[in-house]
């Protein structure tokens, strides 16, 4: 259950409905909403994210979905797990990422990114033989999206921890 009640849409901004109805009034946007000015923001940084840059679609996925994970943030893995499978990230990939060094479903690059990905997690930071075995698989810019992919979900994964996010079923969930 929840630690504060979610905001009511009903009583929102014209501008703030349409973004929780644009995101099928989720929870954690419904939560989100009692700051509106930050949910608008942060909706626009989120959407390029996941749909403007150059880093391929199911590394970013992964990156996120393991972000999750290590966070422990049940909704952020359900919602990410979900959207990946929908790009491409197979069953067995999904079912993997608890344990992903000793899965053989992943290419090199991916393996690069979930390390580099734990690394940024657990470390704060990647070591210096991780961010080089990135850094030789993807462009400066694929570099950065990755990045801040990571950094983006450990703050989302963080929010819906916080605040104690509910789960909503997996139809509903972004």
């Amino acid at each position: 259950m929840a630690r504060i009640d979610y905001s009511d849409p009903a009583r929102s901004s014209d501008r703030t409905r349409e973004i929780l109805d644009k995101n099928r009034n989720a929870n954690i946007f419904r939560m989100m909403a009692h700051s509106p000015r930050y949910l608008e923001q942060y909706c626009r940084l989120g959407r390029a994210i996941r749909h403007e840059g150059e880093l391929d679609a199911v590394v970013r996925e992964l990156a996120i979905t393991r972000t999750g994970i290590l966070c422990e943030a049940p909704y952020e893995i359900v919602a990410h797990k979900r959207i990946g499978k929908g790009i491409g990230v197979t069953d067995e990939q999904n079912a993997a990422l608890d344990n992903w060094q000793s899965a053989t479903c992943f290419d090199e690059l991916q393996r690069a990114a979930l390390a580099f990905t734990d690394e940024i997690v657990k470390l704060r930071h990647p070591t210096d033989a991780t961010f080089e075995a990135i850094k030789t698989r993807l462009t400066p810019g694929a570099l950065i999206e990755l990045q801040l992919s990571v950094g983006f979900y450990i703050m989302t994964s963080k929010f819906l921890e916080t605040f104690a996010i509910d789960l909503q079923p997996v139809t509903e969930v972004v």
